[in-house]
């Protein structure tokens, strides 16, 4: 947990400060700030234990999140770290803890608490010596394969058990390996040896997961970044059947909290990169061109290099690169475009903010120049007191404590886990170029008279068709991820909106938006169901669309498609309910501008508004978008 800063000298006192305010929303933040520190063990439950008794009404705003964990080993100690690391992300992770090795029964019991508790994520956690004690040492090759996948498909009907019984999530934790050598290095070529047969378990376990749309919680290659000590304690084992250590707790809690984040859309989106002593050595402005550190022939100058492919191995996923530097613009950028070592280009750059100004509102301008939340951002920077102003001002961005040797920088920021991801799409190969045309498109913005001649200069087009399965991975991935233009904030597993689309008369429709700086890629989904006994009535039962779009009237082109459609199948009314989230404000009056009338449901509780649409009524509403169906 290197990449938070050390816990304050006085936490026990700012704790009880934090608990001690009168208003349930100061008192919640405060206790967010705190979770943003390295806290130990005992740190995180006395913090867990203060948040436990915030009231609803302050975690209003907040993600809730009800995870269950299904375990083969005492885990009581794991949970109140995995409430913490919620909340450092803003999350209220309710957990149930199933009992002591009856996953299966309570799975199966449709009164058992475990169905009470109506899970949203399920987590299994079994222990490896179930899965290959009854494979012998001599086994050969093939009776060693066998074995394993029959272990393994005993786990894909958990899976879907659970699946079919909540709708869940499902995430798989991977099995350590803490068996001894029987063979020494030969361990690895004897079929039946268990650490061979481990290895080969987990193997085929992300293969299976990748099928089955199942994550995976990887503490085998965790524990062997950090050694297996850190994470198993034989004494532990035999005294309580404690199969993750206490010590690495905190970890565990971590690395749980960044899969149900991610799988929420709560993953960050942007890597800003300070220029001076982080990308190069040095002091460009002071060292000039030829005097930076950077390159092969010093270990610092290999360390700035080494952090340089990292970024740009992240911006070939799908992250965002942005610099935020003190820094003269024409010099900094001289280093991009005539340093022989530099890795990154100018182009790698979507957002490039090299001023005397406050980073922190740097940061802003940032944020706004990409359309992203300030909660996307990562800001990594070698001056501690940048690092501490940035926190101070925008507490929602994330800023990693940088170790003091820049050889360590990488490492600091691929353990941080910001970006944790559950999906790898085209979309996601394309982001970087499609962020940096957007920094094209508000410079057009910026020069524009006025907003009709900003949109009828972009010369857009919307493409759009039936979702198909080539299209999967990119709208599960959209309607997860989707926090703001999110009508509903429903969220659905790939089987979900496979089973969704294949009742009779439902339409999933995918939408790209073309325009004179590129290919945004698909960036609204919206799906559309009959409603059982109301002949002609149709309702949204989910709409997105990604914030990379916000202001260019794709919406309202949407509805002129959607309503057109419907009535060529002689549809006379849409309906469409929004649920109000901390996040999704923007769409509280999507309906309204749209044309549709408010009318009251019964079911209310959770400030909800429902919303109908008599298409007979609806005017094509002009955009600056042409159409073509794909």
């Amino acid at each position: 947990m290197e990449w938070l800063p050390p816990a304050p000298d006085d936490f026990r006192e700012r704790l009880r400060r934090a608990t001690s305010l009168s208003n349930p929303s100061d008192r919640l933040e405060s206790l967010v700030q705190l979770a943003q520190h390295r806290l130990s063990f005992i740190e995180t439950i006395q913090l867990d234990r203060a948040f436990a008794e915030s009231s609803t009404e302050a975690t209003a705003n907040l993600t809730r999140v009800r995870l269950a964990l299904l375990a083969a080993s005492t885990i009581d100690h794991l949970l109140p770290p995995v409430r913490v690391a919620g909340l450092r992300r803003r999350m209220v992770i309710e957990t149930y803890k199933g009992a002591y090795g009856q996953y299966h029964q309570q799975l199966l019991d449709p009164a058992s608490a475990l169905h009470e508790f109506h899970p949203e994520v399920v987590l299994f956690s079994q222990n490896v010596q179930q899965a290959i004690s009854a494979i012998p040492l001599e086994a050969t090759a093939n009776e060693a394969e066998q074995a394993v996948s029959r272990a393994v498909a005993e786990l894909r009907e958990l899976w879907r058990l659970a699946r079919k019984n909540f709708a869940s999530t499902i995430i798989q934790q991977t099995f350590l390996d803490t068996s001894e050598p029987l063979f020494g290095n030969y361990d690895r070529l004897v079929p039946g040896a268990p650490a061979r047969l481990v290895a080969r378990l987990n193997d085929i376990i992300a293969e299976a997961a990748l099928q089955e749309e199942v994550l995976l919680l990887d503490i085998a290659s965790a524990s062997a970044r950090d050694g297996l000590e850190a994470w198993f304690d034989i004494a532990r084992w035999l005294q309580g059947k404690i199969e993750i250590a206490p010590s690495s707790a905190d970890r565990y809690g971590e690395l749980v909290a960044r899969l149900i984040a991610a799988q929420k859309g709560l993953s960050k989106k942007c890597l800003v990169l300070d220029l001076d002593n982080t990308l190069w050595g040095g002091v460009v402005g002071d060292d000039g061109l030829e005097g930076i550190v950077l390159g092969e022939g010093s270990a610092q100058g290999e360390a700035h290099l080494q952090l340089q492919g990292y970024a740009k191995r992240l911006k070939e996923r799908g992250v965002i690169l942005a610099v935020c530097s003190k820094n003269d613009p024409a010099v900094a950028e001289a280093v991009f475009r005539d340093h022989p070592e530099m890795i990154l280009g100018r182009s790698d750059i979507a957002a490039f903010q090299a001023n005397w100004n406050d980073k922190a509102e740097n940061l802003r301008v940032i944020a706004q120049q990409l359309n992203i939340g300030l909660d996307s951002l990562v800001f990594v920077d070698d001056n501690p007191i940048e690092r501490a102003r940035v926190r101070e001002s925008l507490p929602m961005v994330a800023v990693p404590e940088l170790p003091a040797d820049a050889a360590h920088y990488m490492r600091c920021i691929a353990n941080a886990g910001y970006f944790e991801a559950v999906a790898f799409t085209n979309e996601d190969r394309n982001r970087s170029i499609q962020y940096t045309a957007n920094a094209e498109r508000e410079t057009l913005r910026a020069v524009a008279k006025s907003m009709d001649e900003f949109l009828a200069g972009l010369e857009m087009s919307v493409v759009f068709s039936p979702v198909s399965k080539i299209d999967l991975a990119r709208v599960i991935q959209l309607i997860n991820k989707t926090n703001q233009f999110n009508t509903t904030t429903r969220r659905y597993s790939g089987e979900d909106v496979v089973k969704l689309i294949a009742i009779p008369g439902t339409m999933a429709l995918r939408f790209r938006l073309v325009d004179r700086f590129g290919d945004n890629g698909i960036v609204s989904v919206i799906i559309l169901c009959p409603l059982p006994g109301e002949s002609g009535v149709f309702d949204i039962d989910a709409w997105v669309m990604s914030c990379r779009v916000f202001g260019r009237q794709l919406e309202v082109e949407i509805m002129n498609i959607v309503v057109g459609t419907l009535k060529d199948q002689g549809v006379r009314e849409l309906r469409g309910r929004y649920i109000p989230t901390s996040k999704n404000g923007v769409v509280s009056q999507l309906y309204k501008t749209l044309g549709f009338s408010r009318f009251q449901q019964p079911d209310v509780a959770d400030g909800s508004t429902s919303w109908r649409l008599i298409l007979a009524d609806y005017g094509i509403q002009h955009t600056f978008i042409s159409r073509r169906m794909q």
